[in-house]
């Protein structure tokens, strides 16, 4: 007779320190910064209003945190890598604003239950390793009628189409989700469950636009964490395919005709109303 083998289950804490190494290596403040917009966009999404407690989850260097803040929002800023936070608070000094920066995990959040009245991220939360954990602990933290807003890269944009790039190079752990699913309604829905009052999603771009495509490439395997530790993986072969296979992506892409790059980065702009 024969017997089925149980199914295999991920390590997520395991996971969970892989992921906060390879966001620490590099320097993702300096691809964070370009992203700004987002966070600007998201938070006249939420229509946010001067006083609101606001919770930036997962927030690098402080996209999302900056504009709320600008929108005399009382902020809280929070990621698990800490140099991130110090280069967002370089950047809320610089402009004389008042946020307060706390090292914390996404699926761990030190705060109680409705502490606050909107809770964000951008292109952060989605690569939590248990996402089920990771979105309790957004809605636990969010008061009864208030909004969570989310940034998240589509499966089929271009950060989507990346992220397979580079699974195929180094496979994820088994059993652990993709974090483009945070991309699609239907997971969102999945996720936050009776949770949600109402729900809006909206497909946006983020254009990356750099010098070239051969300019983006350096960028993002310099400073990029997840791109830079999976060069750093593999040998010299590998990388010189990789390389290329990205370029190939990038040009799919690119509506840039001048030799620029010049790149629609499709994701999913979120606004949630909690129970």
């Amino acid at each position: 007779m024969e017997t089925l083998s149980p199914p295999l289950v991920a390590d997520l804490a395991a996971v969970k320190l892989k992921q906060q190494a390879a966001w620490s290596a590099g320097d993702y403040a300096v691809i964070g910064t370009t992203l700004q917009i987002v966070g600007e966009t998201l938070c006249e999404a939420l229509d946010l209003r001067a006083g609101q407690r606001v919770l930036d989850v997962a927030a690098g260097n402080g996209n999302a945190t900056l504009a709320a803040a600008r929108r005399w929002c009382d902020v809280v800023s929070t990621d698990y890598v800490g140099a991130l936070l110090e280069r967002g608070q370089a950047r809320a000094s610089a402009e004389g604003l008042a946020v307060q920066f706390k090292e914390a995990d996404a699926e761990n959040l030190p705060y109680p239950h409705a502490s606050f009245d909107v809770v964000l991220s951008t292109f952060g939360v989605m690569f939590t390793p248990n996402q089920e954990r990771a979105a309790s602990e957004l809605a636990r933290v969010c008061r009864p009628g208030g909004k969570i807003g989310l940034a998240n890269w589509t499966p089929s944009g271009f950060i989507g189409e990346l992220f397979k790039l580079i699974g195929r190079t180094i496979p994820p752990p088994v059993g652990v989700k993709s974090p483009s699913l945070w991309g699609t309604e239907e997971r969102l829905r999945e996720l936050f469950g009776e949770r949600i009052a109402t729900l809006e999603a909206v497909r946006q771009n983020f254009v990356f636009r750099y010098r070239t495509p051969q300019h983006w490439l350096d960028t993002f395997r310099t400073y990029y964490g997840p791109m830079h530790k999976t060069f750093g993986a593999v040998g010299a072969a590998q990388q010189e395919s990789l390389a290329a296979d990205l370029i190939r992506l990038v040009q799919r892409f690119n509506r840039a005709t001048d030799g620029a790059m010049v790149v629609p980065g499709e994701y999913l702009e979120v606004v949630i109303k909690i129970r």
